[in-house]
């Protein structure tokens, strides 16, 4: 029996989040629904701009959401993530510690800034993300745990860290060791932005293959440069041995290996779609980790993303995840 369900590695990033209109987004020239990379300076100008709007704090990263959300539905997981020595840097680990995951940032952070996301948040219920990576983009083999990914079920890299050559070769280097101690891996194409600039790097990160991984179509269809969701399954199928695109209120698809499974979207308002991937798939994760099938993992993930995108927020409570877990027929 292993220690942790999912052992996960990504950025370490306090969420500025704002609800802003379209006009906003042209203002400041930046391009809707995807992920950017910014300088400090730029983040700072971007949130002076932005004073007169209320915002929330949290914490926030990709596959740290993913691992909040494995804990918060009775898992196990373990986050390796790089943060500073300053306020956003303890807010930020006493929010992970606060919610049962376990990482390698207990005691000892090196000075600097720790990262931070100004998320912008349209009528349309879109997603807008201008990222400041701080000190996150040095994350190395240094924040390894060697031995809690080898007591693990499954090992998840973000593929937000292809950015960083120091990340990226830490996940290369953890997947190696995940491979060697019989343990499954898994990632996540993150933003349409990663499959557009980083292809390359994607592809080494994945490298022979992994076990399982995770896109939305337009990341499905943007890693093969065709607007053809059967040819971007037929490429997938290549680089993983089961996946899953999510489509939104479509619902999503789930390559079991074998048999393309159909995913019933549940419907509801969207006010808010960050972190809906994220929950997908620490959802997705728990449920298989379990020894679910896909579908039944399927439709407990499909069911988590719904809930969360019904308020603000990448997160939901633990009560709200654990009454969705237990809702399910």
């Amino acid at each position: 029996m292993v220690k942790y369900d999912v052992y996960g590695i990504g950025n370490a990033l306090v969420d500025m989040e704002y609800e802003i209109e379209v006009a906003d987004l042209e203002t400041l020239g930046i391009d809707k629904g995807v992920m950017t990379l910014v300088d400090e300076q730029c983040q700072l100008r971007m949130m002076d701009h932005l004073a007169a709007h209320p915002h929330q704090r949290s914490s926030g990263g990709s596959a740290a959401n993913s691992m909040i959300a494995v804990r918060q539905f009775g898992g196990t997981s373990f986050y390796s993530c790089k943060v500073a020595e300053d306020d956003l840097g303890h807010f930020y680990m006493k929010d992970l510690l606060d919610g049962g995951v376990d990482t390698n940032h207990h005691t000892e952070k090196e000075a600097g800034h720790t990262g931070r996301c100004v998320v912008l948040v349209t009528p349309d219920s879109d997603r807008t993300l201008c990222t400041f990576l701080g000190i996150s983009g040095e994350l190395s083999t240094k924040e390894l745990v060697e031995d809690a990914l080898r007591d693990s079920a499954y090992f998840y890299m973000e593929g937000y860290l292809v950015t960083s050559e120091t990340a990226r070769q830490a996940c290369i280097a953890a997947k190696r060791v995940a491979e060697a101690a019989g343990v499954k891996t898994a990632i996540s194409l993150s933003d349409p932005n990663m499959v557009r600039f980083f292809k390359a790097g994607l592809l080494e990160m994945i490298g022979s293959g992994v076990d399982l991984l995770f896109a939305n179509e337009d990341e499905a269809k943007g890693v093969v440069g065709t607007a053809d969701l059967d040819s971007a399954i037929d490429y997938l199928k290549t680089l993983s041995q089961e996946f899953v695109i999510t489509r939104g209120s479509k619902g999503a698809l789930v390559w079991d290996g074998q048999t393309l499974i159909d995913i019933d979207p549940v419907k509801v308002k969207a006010v808010d779609t960050v972190g809906a991937g994220d929950m997908f798939a620490g959802a997705f994760l728990y449920g298989r980790g379990r020894g679910w099938d896909h579908r039944r993992a399927g439709a407990l993930a499909s069911a988590a993303s719904a809930k969360l995108v019904t308020s603000l927020g990448p997160r939901m409570s633990a009560a709200e995840t654990q009454a969705v877990l237990h809702g399910l027929p």
